[in-house]
């Protein structure tokens, strides 16, 4: 167990490159961002770390892009996560506030645990809710089924009331890179679980899915459950702008659905992701999972016999407190009848764009 462990989040366009710079400073040419990334995580073998290539989005530019049409499917957008301990990731770090592109950088703080997992009490941060991630290989087997499936077995059966399996292209495992090709099996491509559920069930299952891991890696966060299945059960948390240093704080909104939810007739969240850009927020991102389930439903993935996929969604929009409570407005009326909505402190971020530095990456104390 490591108590003080570290998440960096990037958000960017799958086709935002930047430059290289020999030893002596003379600049040798433009690489994408996305492996300049994991370039880094792999330098500093960080345990885990994936590229996620998002189906639907906008960022600070305000450009929508979408996989549903051709037009707008160039330059979709991307999520890259990093976790490790505190000093890893800060060392990292530095040489991602080096690089120079737009788009918005996260640093969240997060309990990891690794290799053995025993019973534990968590800590009172972790009292009402906590959001469980899980690391794995995209074609781990455990027991002759993929990893990720095991895993979302085991929440299911233990009543957690959902879970995404979120693919990524890219990244490390245990400090190598690892990544997706056509003609290869891709087994250790990192693929990340996501479950959000009250403490003393997530505390109970921490054993059973350490004993089922080949190599444990997760980490564990303190969420706000706001909305579920229709119900408002609370607006995000009220945060102040600052901590008591100056430091900016911002939050997170994140929104659980599936590829069938409805709003007004059109799917959920790409009514989300067009309400959003219509009321100015700072940008918002659509990942589609490979596997999963929502309350009252089954693990599942896709069917070559469904004529509607069924895949879960998770739709990531992220801003300053007081704008956050106004997108939970917008968020509430999409999400009328289904889906989950969670809510996180975000306390370092920096976005930049045309005309905009906003942040520092320094993490705020509340």
């Amino acid at each position: 167990m490591i108590d003080d462990g570290l998440k960096l989040t990037v958000y960017f366009g799958e086709r935002d490159r930047v430059s290289r710079h020999g030893p002596g400073g003379e600049r040798l040419g433009d690489e994408f961002l996305a492996d300049t990334l994991s370039e880094i995580y792999e330098r500093h073998r960080l345990r885990s770390s994936l590229v996620m290539r998002g189906v639907e989005g906008f960022g600070i530019k305000h450009h929508l892009h979408t996989d549903r049409l051709l037009t707008l499917s160039e330059d979709l957008p991307l999520v890259s996560v990093a976790v490790d301990t505190s000093a890893r990731v800060r060392e990292a770090l530095r040489e991602v506030e080096a690089l120079r592109f737009d788009g918005l950088v996260t640093l969240e703080r997060a309990r990891i645990l690794a290799d053995e997992i025993k019973a534990q009490e968590l800590p009172a941060a972790l009292t009402e809710t906590t959001k469980l991630t899980v690391y794995v290989g995209r074609h781990e087997r455990v027991g002759g089924r993929r990893v990720y499936e095991a895993v979302v077995d085991l929440l299911h059966r233990s009543g957690v009331p959902g879970a995404i399996v979120l693919l990524g292209v890219d990244g490390t495992a245990h400090g190598r890179r690892q990544r997706a090709r056509f003609f290869a099996a891709n087994a250790h491509v990192p693929t990340m679980i996501i479950a959000v559920g009250p403490r003393p069930k997530m505390t109970e299952l921490l054993p059973e899915l350490g004993a089922l891991l080949p190599r444990p890696l997760m980490t564990l966060e303190r969420v706000t459950v706001c909305k579920r299945e229709g119900q408002v059960l609370c607006a995000p948390e009220a945060l102040p702008a600052t901590d008591p240093s100056g430091l900016g704080v911002w939050q997170k909104l994140m929104v659980y659905s599936t590829e069938q939810a409805q709003s007004d007739g059109h799917p959920l969240h790409h009514r989300l992701i067009r309400s959003l850009r219509r009321a100015g927020a700072a940008g918002a991102t659509s990942l589609r999972g490979l596997w999963g389930y929502a309350p009252g439903e089954l693990p599942h993935g896709d069917s070559f016999w469904q004529l509607r996929r069924r895949l879960p969604i998770l739709t990531v929009v992220v801003d300053t407190p007081q704008r956050i409570h106004e997108w939970f407005g917008v968020v509430d009326q999409v999400t009328g009848a289904s889906g989950l909505v969670t809510s996180e402190m975000v306390p370092a971020f920096r976005a930049t764009g045309p005309e905009v530095h906003r942040g520092g990456l320094h993490l705020a104390r509340l």
